[in-house]
C-alpha cells in the first residue's frame, strides 16, 4: 500500500512579526520546512512526498535549498486559493490509486515524531481515517458575550493536529465537494462526505509554529 504526505506551506509572517514566511525561518540550521520535509523522510525512504507552495514561494525555496544543501526528494505542487484548495492540487497530483493512504501535514509543525506518523498511516490503513490529537491541559470557558461565561468540561474536546491521514478513495471523494467556509482543516472536509473520524494520540511537542514563542519552544525540542 503506497504511502503519501502532502505537507502544506502556505502561511506568511505576520503573527511572526517577521518579514519572511514563518515555514522559511531558520531554527536550529535549517528553515522549519526543511526540518518538517526531514522528518518525513526519516520515517521512511519510500514514503511519496508533496510539497505545496504559494507558486510565488517557488524561486525562493530553490533558493534556499540550494544555499542549505537540501537534497531530500519530493515532487513541488503550486498551492491555492485556501488550504482546502492547496491540499486538492496536492491531492490532484497523485495518479488513481484505490489503495493508497494519503498524510496531510502543517509545513510548520517539523517536530512530528517517527511513532506518530507510523500510528497514522497504520490507523489510516485500518479505519479509513487518522487524525492526531491531544487531550487539553488548561481549564476551559464558553464565552456567550462580554458580561455571560460558563465553565465547559474539557474532557469531552481534543485539540486537533496533523497528520491527518485518509485512504485515497476517501479522500478524493471528499475534496470533490465545493470549497465551504466550514472547512476547518481536511476531517471536517471528510466529515462533511459522511465519513467517520478517527482519533489518533498526538503529542504536545508537535507544536504549529505560529509566534516567536513557538520557534523558541521548536529550538528546544528540535535539540532533543
Amino acid at each position: 500500500m503506497q504511502e503519501y504526505v502532502i505537507i502544506v506551506a502556505g502561511g506568511s509572517g505576520s503573527r511572526m512579526k517577521s518579514d519572511r514566511p514563518k515555514q522559511f525561518i531558520p531554527v536550529n540550521g535549517l528553515p522549519v520546512l526543511m526540518h518538517t520535509l526531514k522528518a518525513f523522510r526519516n520515517y521512511s525512504d519510500k514514503l511519496k512526498i508533496i510539497l505545496v507552495l504559494p507558486e510565488a514561494h517557488f524561486t525562493y525555496w530553490n533558493q534556499l535549498c540550494t544555499e542549505f544543501l537540501f537534497t531530500e526528494s519530493y515532487s513541488l505542487i503550486a498551492g491555492g486559493e485556501t488550504r482546502f484548495h492547496s491540499v486538492k492540487n496536492g491531492l490532484d497530483s497523485i495518479m488513481d490509486n484505490e489503495d493508497a493512504i494519503v498524510a496531510v501535514h502543517d509545513g510548520v509543525r517539523p517536530v512530528i515524531s517517527k511513532e506518530i506518523i507510523l500510528e497514522s498511516f497504520q490507523k489510516a490503513a485500518q479505519f479509513g481515517t487518522a487524525v492526531v490529537s491531544v487531550a487539553l491541559k488548561d481549564s476551559i470557558r464558553i464565552v456567550e458575550n462580554s458580561e455571560k461565561n460558563s465553565a465547559m468540561d474539557r474532557s469531552v474536546f481534543r485539540l486537533i493536529q496533523t497528520p491527518q491521514t485518509f485512504r485515497i478513495d476517501w479522500m478524493k471523494k471528499a475534496f470533490n465537494n465545493p470549497y465551504q467556509s466550514l472547512f476547518t482543516d481536511c476531517a471536517s472536509v471528510l466529515e462533511f462526505e459522511g465519513y467517520p473520524i478517527h482519533l489518533t494520540e498526538g503529542s504536545y511537542e508537535n507544536i504549529k509554529i505560529t509566534t516567536p514563542e513557538d520557534l523558541r519552544w521548536a529550538e528546544i525540542y528540535l535539540n532533543n
